[in-house]
């Protein structure tokens, strides 16, 4: 252990005993050569800031219709859920899509993880989106096709 010279410098009978420490020489490398420091380069155009205000205007309204009354809310939600009968079943299926959405997000995650699979499922998710463009969205016969496809979706859902 190296003794401290600021206890020995602080009493003045014992600063003739004073031990000094040892002078270690400075060693630098020389096999890595030092870097200019770095330049920040603005290539950005700042905007002034009148521009930027005429570029961007949110205007605070105070509207009744727009509010919401948290009360209100509270009230519809408790008046619905005391409509419900089967209130254990609807606990249990919202328990079930959470964690169905939990373990799609792990096998997700999982996924991405292994190389080349995500890159082959966004092509195939492009190729997909291709083909729904062409197949339903292109032509106007076909988005007739889709619009009562959709309505007859509704009605069976709506009808249960």
């Amino acid at each position: 252990m190296i003794p401290m010279t600021t206890a020995a410098a602080t009493t003045p009978s014992m600063a003739s005993t004073a031990v000094r420490l040892p002078h270690f020489p400075t060693v630098r490398c020389t096999a890595v050569p030092n870097l200019p420091p770095y330049q920040f380069r603005t290539s950005f155009k700042r905007v002034s800031e009148s521009r930027r205000s005429t570029m961007f205007h949110v205007k605070a309204s105070e509207d009744a219709s727009s509010s919401v009354d948290t009360d209100e809310l509270f009230n519809d939600l408790k008046s619905k859920w005391d409509a419900v009968e089967n209130k254990p079943v609807v606990i249990i299926y919202g328990v079930g899509g959470a964690v169905a959405i939990w373990l799609t997000s792990v096998v997700i995650g999982a996924l991405n993880k292994v190389p080349l699979l995500p890159n082959i499922m966004e092509l195939v998710g492009v190729g997909y989106s291709g083909w729904f463009v062409y197949r339903y969205l292109l032509f106007e016969s076909s988005r007739k096709e889709l619009t009562t496809n959709i309505e007859s979706i509704k009605k069976k859902i709506t009808e249960v």
